[in-house]
């Protein structure tokens, strides 16, 4: 039974971790695209948009050296 506490009590540590840079992330991310709105007119549109794209782009530079 004090195994099973110890191992949930270790699972929950490293899962409450786990969340706290998730949220973390999130947050800067946000910010971040915030900023690129405000300051540039970026929209998050724009920036999925570019993201996706990404894979092509980089194989056209891949392609051009």
């Amino acid at each position: 039974m004090l195994i099973a506490l110890i191992v949930a009590w270790i699972v929950f540590t490293i899962l409450v971790k786990i969340v706290k840079t998730t949220v973390s992330s999130a947050i800067i991310i946000a910010a971040i695209v915030v900023l690129l709105q405000i300051s540039y007119g970026i929209t998050p549109q724009d920036i999925w948009n570019q993201i996706i794209h990404l894979p092509q782009s980089l194989s056209q530079i891949q392609g051009g050296k």
